[in-house]
């Protein structure tokens, strides 16, 4: 938000879970409250709050979403129903890297001299312009 923003958030739909993180800034205000810096609050899905920025820049993260009525188990970066299932997935990257790699290197880019690609599943290579 800009140094003395104001802003209304606009109602959710009920059922709705609503967080807001105020990460950055000197000041935010919701309604008549102020919030500390670094903090999160936890928002009515049927209120319309309004936002009032200090006399800095704020930075702000809303996280709204419906629950999905199933069970959530996560561990490091596996997201699952059940720790039987984030063990398996844990089994399954060990002994296949998610299908493998192909490719000589695990870094997360590829050599300057290669030119962009896609590979797909069946085996076909896409690059730009061909």
């Amino acid at each position: 938000m800009a140094p003395g923003a104001r802003f209304t958030l606009p109602a959710a739909a009920p059922g709705t879970s609503r967080t807001l993180y105020f990460f950055a800034g000197s000041s935010l205000t919701i309604g008549d409250r102020a919030i500390p810096a670094r903090q999160r609050v936890v928002l009515r899905a049927e209120a319309a709050p309004s936002l009032s920025g200090g006399a800095d820049e704020s930075e702000i993260l809303l996280l709204q979403g419906r629950p999905i009525g199933e069970p959530v188990a996560q561990h490091g970066p596996f997201v699952m129903n059940t720790r039987a299932e984030i063990q398996q997935a844990f089994v399954d990257y060990r002994s296949t890297r998610f299908g493998g790699w192909p490719w000589p290197s695990d870094g997360p880019v590829h050599p300057r001299d290669e030119r962009r690609f896609a590979r797909y599943a069946d085996g076909r290579i896409e690059r730009p312009g061909e």
